[in-house]
């Protein structure tokens, strides 16, 4: 399959854009994790007040538990302790959504900031490369027919998508030529068609 042209102009054109592409997608998903850590970053916080308020938690649990073995008033001895505790439970609960929360954002943001640059460039620069390579290599299809047939396809081929100045310097009058079967005409159109893709082409007849 051939990916890149023959002529060097087009060839360094395309090598360039191809890896100024890369380089596009490379660096902005660079940047998308870089916002995703700075984002992440934010979640300490609620690591620390998660944690804190586990903390309170588990050790209000652990002192209203021993105090609930003071005989007779040990359950209303317990009960600001299970007060405290709860407290710390709402709040360790309030730190685990703030993470998840940074969380969400994190990800939501370095997904904007990856997928729109590269969608933006994977819709302008890929399907611009795809037909090249698909234009190209038919082409190439048809060069490699040989003879007055592949000419002549390559020469429509120009007849229809070469710009009206080229098929002028051909022939006065390209279309009637070509229908004409006037081979001289044919053979400059199918060139005029492989150099328009940046490919090579045949010698003409009669020419060294």
């Amino acid at each position: 399959m051939k990916i890149y042209a023959d002529h060097p102009a087009r060839l360094c054109a395309q090598v360039l854009a191809d890896l100024f592409a890369a380089a596009w997608i490379a660096t902005w998903i660079w940047a998308a994790g870089a916002v995703h850590g700075a984002i992440s970053a934010l979640a300490r916080p609620g690591k620390l007040i998660a944690d804190a308020g586990d903390g309170v938690d588990e050790h209000m649990a652990d002192a209203a538990d021993k105090v609930r073995q003071v005989p007779l008033a040990g359950d209303g001895l317990a009960a600001p302790f299970g007060s405290i505790g709860d407290a710390g439970a709402s709040l360790g609960d309030a730190g685990r959504g703030l993470q998840e929360t940074v969380a969400d954002m994190a990800l939501a943001l370095s997904l904007i900031t990856a997928v729109l640059p590269v969608l933006f460039v994977v819709l302008t620069w890929l399907p611009a490369r795809a037909r090249w390579v698909r234009r190209a290599n038919g082409a190439l299809r048809l060069r490699a027919m040989g003879g007055e047939a592949g000419a002549r396809l390559l020469a429509l081929r120009a007849l229809t998508s070469a710009s009206p100045a080229r098929l002028a310097a051909v022939h006065a009058d390209p279309v009637g030529a070509w229908h004409a079967d006037d081979t001289a005409a044919v053979h400059e159109l199918a060139a005029v068609e492989l150099r328009r893709l940046g490919l090579r082409s045949w010698t003409l007849p009669g020419k060294a």
